[in-house]
């Protein structure tokens, strides 16, 4: 594991919804006639309403949801993660992601874990954790353990940041801090 990682606090909770279709797009999510809508507070009470009516009230801060192949297929649009985040669902784990919806969402701080073989190793509202560290998400209603893809460092740093605007404001700093500390040699001056 990354250094990165090591700093990443586990992440823990329920399996809120297990997305089970390939290539989902994460427009259904809120709705594509809802894509535009920018109140927040508005998009979360819309979430999940074709798949879960009662989504909003079933999830806690903290929960997790999983998802098949390519998960998240399609134009990257943030407000149905965002409205996911304002519910407090803490990441998403699936068998592997659209590479747009990868970066979209984690330059917006929020975890992507990628771990082939999810699908069969969760049940809906299942308790996991993922362990950074060890490398294992563990399903404590089942007592089972299964391996995960590790991180690209630089998305593992971006998501430990909390996105991509303080990854890279952390990054100025450390290279101005280290450019203070580096040796300047002095004039030196013809005899």
């Amino acid at each position: 594991m990354t250094d990165a990682t090591l700093q990443m606090p586990a992440l823990k909770g329920r399996v809120a919804f297990i997305f089970d279709e390939v290539d989902f797009d994460v427009d259904q999510i809120v709705g594509v006639k809802n894509i535009k809508i920018t109140d927040v507070a508005e998009l979360a009470q819309l979430a999940m309403q074709s798949y879960d009516p009662d989504f909003a009230k079933a999830v806690r801060p903290g929960d997790l949801l999983v998802g098949a192949g390519n998960f998240g297929y399609g134009h990257p649009h943030y407000p149905p993660m965002k409205a996911m985040r304002h519910l407090g669902v803490a990441g998403v784990i699936a068998e592997s992601f659209s590479p747009g919806y990868w970066r979209g969402e984690v330059s917006m701080g929020f975890p992507q874990v990628s771990c082939p073989g999810i699908l069969g190793f969760v049940r809906r509202w299942d308790e996991i954790e993922v362990d950074w560290t060890a490398g294992v998400i563990r399903n404590h209603s089942q007592a089972t353990e299964i391996p995960f893809e590790p991180l690209p460092q630089a998305d593992a740093e971006m998501i430990e940041a909390g996105g991509l605007v303080p990854f890279l404001k952390r990054q100025a700093a450390q290279q101005r801090e280290h450019k203070d500390h580096a040796h300047v040699p002095g004039n030196l001056q013809a005899i």
